[in-house]
């Protein structure tokens, strides 16, 4: 990849539409774009005008009028990608658009890679690594938790804190490497019982960040909630209320559901991703035995467990749902079980709460949407929303989740030799490897092949 040349790309979603957005980003991007503009005031050229300005007039290819464009320009370093950009508004017809990005693919542009605008306001500082990754994020958000978390990052928080922690260790980090150009003189540069104050906080702000990844990544990638229960106990009828709309067949067959139905509904701005299950019983029917085989799968991948009984039969199924609960939490232990009794409209529901004296238990109908409401509730109380709340820094990337676990483990490993007393240059090959680690994280230590991975999955145009 050449990272000096100027690049073009469609920056707004591709196909029709009212505009669309086509960005050019390189040193001589203005200049390029000087011969193929014709403002409305006439002999108006772009490289004489100030940044950060938009002017009206027409894309000319000769004599050929292409489109009448707004064009905005944004001069380097004080642009995105840090360097001269220009970002052409023109209307959204596909043949357009097209005709604009060949103009100027004959006339010295190349077409950007997937991420490269990204990478290149990385390598121009203009980001950090993590701020660059945060825009994907930002981009592929699709609720109001994702959407917060990766706003946060993209300004800064989560790498001003790494970066602060770096800073002071890297500063102790330092004296101690000079108590190694003066070892035969027996001298401390580093005190060492503020060393051990500021090893005991990156310990603590570690294990916080850590944390928090297991509630950054349900909230990333929805939280995944398993419907089971015996067939015909108003599982697809359930998650047809939750998502308000006729997504799964519903009958009074037993054995409708054969196969696991997923949908995705947000709750007060966090993702829910519904499975609806097959039911669970005994059964010769070989497809639907494969069904029941894939809902203990989904339970195995779901973070909430919600347990469907039919409340009107519960006086002759009140053992056999026992069982099935206990089953479920015993092969889950960890995981929230919430147990509904539906069709509360179609029965006495005293005996259900004297019999059942479990933690999550609801009662709802359904069909008539009784308590529906109530179970959204219920769940959201298993997302520990706090920290979003708060506006804490929250962990959602796996890359930065690992090299946290990294990190923590080599600053373990200085505080162990801290406390058996080791000798400063020992315990500066542990902090060393921390220092790595927490720059893995900001970029300030990268390779090729990682820059690649990262920005292989942003779209082009970003």
């Amino acid at each position: 990849m050449i990272l000096q040349d100027t690049i073009i790309a469609l920056a707004s979603p591709s196909g029709a539409g009212a505009i669309a957005v086509i960005r050019i980003s390189g040193t001589d991007a203005i200049t390029l774009c000087d011969p193929f503009f014709s403002s409305v005031k006439k002999n108006k050229q772009l490289a004489q005008q100030k940044s950060h300005t938009i002017h009206l007039g027409h894309i000319v290819d000769g004599k050929r009028v292409i489109d009448q464009v707004l064009v905005s320009i944004f001069k380097g370093p004080n642009s995105y990608t840090g360097e001269n950009v220009v970002e052409i508004s023109c209307h959204g017809s596909t043949y357009i658009q097209q005709e604009i990005i060949q103009l100027f693919l004959r006339n010295g542009c190349r077409m950007a890679e997937a991420g490269e605008f990204t990478l290149r306001a990385f390598i121009n500082g203009k980001l950090d690594l993590s701020q660059a990754e945060a825009v994907a994020d930002l981009i592929s958000s699709d609720n109001e938790a994702s959407h917060q978390i990766a706003m946060q990052q993209m300004r800064g928080g989560f790498s001003n804190e790494i970066q602060h922690l770096r800073d002071e260790l890297l500063n102790f980090a330092s004296l101690i490497e000079l108590e190694l150009d003066f070892a035969e003189e027996d001298v401390e540069f580093a005190d060492r019982s503020q060393f051990e104050a500021l090893v005991d906080r990156i310990q603590t702000v570690l294990k916080r960040l850590i944390d928090s990844f297991a509630v950054g990544n349900v909230i990333k990638n929805g939280i995944p909630v398993a419907i089971v229960g015996a067939p015909n106990v108003g599982k697809s009828t359930l998650l047809n209320a939750l998502l308000n709309e006729e997504r799964a067949i519903v009958s009074d067959i037993a054995g409708t559901t054969r196969d696991t139905i997923e949908d995705e509904l947000v709750i007060q701005g966090i993702g829910f991703r519904f499975i609806d299950t097959a039911g669970i019983r005994e059964t010769e029917d070989v497809v639907e035995s494969i069904g029941i085989k894939k809902t203990f799968e989904k339970i195995g991948q779901a973070q909430v467990v919600i347990y469907l009984f039919d409340a009107s039969h519960f006086e002759e199924n009140s053992q056999l749902i026992t069982v099935e609960i206990e089953k479920i939490k015993n092969q889950f232990p960890q995981k929230p079980l919430v147990i509904i009794a539906n069709k509360i409209d179609k029965s006495n529901t005293e005996k259900i709460q004297t019999e059942l004296s479990y933690e999550h238990l609801l009662l709802l109908s359904a069909k008539e949407n009784i308590g529906v409401e109530d179970l959204k509730d219920k769940l959201l109380q298993f997302v520990n929303t706090g920290a979003l709340r708060n506006n804490e820094t929250i962990v959602t990337n796996s890359r930065h989740y690992d090299s946290l676990l990294k990190a923590l483990e080599e600053i373990e490993k200085v505080q162990l030799g801290l406390n058996d007393g080791l000798s400063g240059d020992l315990l500066a090959i542990d902090i060393r490897q921390a220092l790595y680690y927490f720059g893995e994280i900001t970029g300030e230590v990268t390779t090729d092949d990682l820059l690649g991975n990262i920005f292989a999955n942003f779209c082009i145009g970003k």
